[in-house]
């Protein structure tokens, strides 16, 4: 059994270890309302977009020489995986999650003979993956230095992306992040960015039933020249700024829990210390008792 010494260690350590998880615990509960209020905001443009690029794309899809990041090019055999995590830990499943999407994901892949490049956003999502498929990792992107996450951070990542497509390295782009639900609920997501998938135009988008209920000038292809690579940096943004809010939520209840666990440890302990108090003074007692009567 432990002196009465080393409970009252281990109980000053865990009362500090829960004075830290209480502060990162309020910490996070600040920049989680920030965050999600960002990844809301940028959702309806996200989806906006989407409904307009699936207007045009079905005018233009079946064009010969349409854009590879609306069709693709041709093939499947090289895929590229955005793996988009955070830069630190302590929240709970948030990044193992997104990595075990990925790796099972990749895995798949490699299965039916296809080559897999993956590309690390985010420091965790490295950590977690290399050690089943770091000759699969091409490179990290370190989000560690960026404080407030701005589109042009997202555009840095979507030009780098457009340069290898240009450069013939992948023929599919996949974006891994977490979707916000809730504090509680964080929820893995797969995004195909390149060739972009496009959702079903509603009657609601052309209020005709029709894909021909809009007239664009300039003409299709111009806009669709300028509007497909910045779809790409626009889905990247909305990743990472649904990771940015996921992660906080998933510190904010990590750090609850810790917080509640360390208060359980400090009762037992406490509990502990008090009967070993309790044990050794009543020992002591029979000791000078029995002392006493041998006189």
């Amino acid at each position: 059994m432990p002196s009465l010494k080393d409970l009252r260690n281990r109980i000053a350590s865990v009362k500090a270890t829960q004075k830290i998880t209480k502060a990162m615990q309020m910490v996070a509960a600040a920049k989680l309302r920030r965050a999600q209020e960002a990844a809301e905001a940028a959702r309806p443009y996200a989806e906006r977009m989407d409904k307009v690029l699936a207007n045009l794309g079905e005018r233009v899809n079946a064009q010969e020489g349409a854009s590879p990041l609306l069709v693709g090019t041709g093939s499947d055999k090289v895929h590229l995986l955005v793996v988009a995590t955070a830069e630190r830990g302590l929240c709970g499943g948030f990044n193992s999650n997104i990595a075990r999407l990925a790796r099972t994901h990749a895995k798949r892949l490699l299965d039916q003979g296809k080559m897999v490049k993956i590309l690390c956003v985010g420091r965790k999502g490295r950590d977690a993956l290399r050690r089943d498929l770091s000759s699969n990792i091409i490179d990290l992107i370190d989000m560690k230095a960026v404080k407030t996450l701005g589109f042009e951070d997202a555009d840095k990542i979507g030009a780098r992306v457009l340069e290898m497509l240009d450069n013939g390295e992948f023929d599919i782009c996949t974006l891994f992040f977490s979707e916000f639900k809730s504090i509680l609920t964080q929820e893995p997501t797969a995004l195909q960015l390149i060739p972009v998938n496009l959702p079903e135009a509603s009657e609601s988008d052309t209020g005709q039933g029709s894909l021909a209920g809009y007239e664009y000038e300039p003409d299709e292809d111009e806009i669709l020249a300028e509007l497909l690579p910045r779809n790409i940096s626009t889905q990247i943004y909305r990743g990472l700024l649904e990771n940015a809010a996921s992660e906080q939520g998933a510190r904010m209840t990590a750090m609850d829990n810790a917080t509640r666990n360390a208060g359980d440890m400090i009762d037992d302990l406490t509990l502990l210390y008090n009967r070993s108090r309790q044990a050794q003074i009543t020992k002591e007692l029979i000791e000078i008792v029995s002392g006493a009567e041998a006189l």
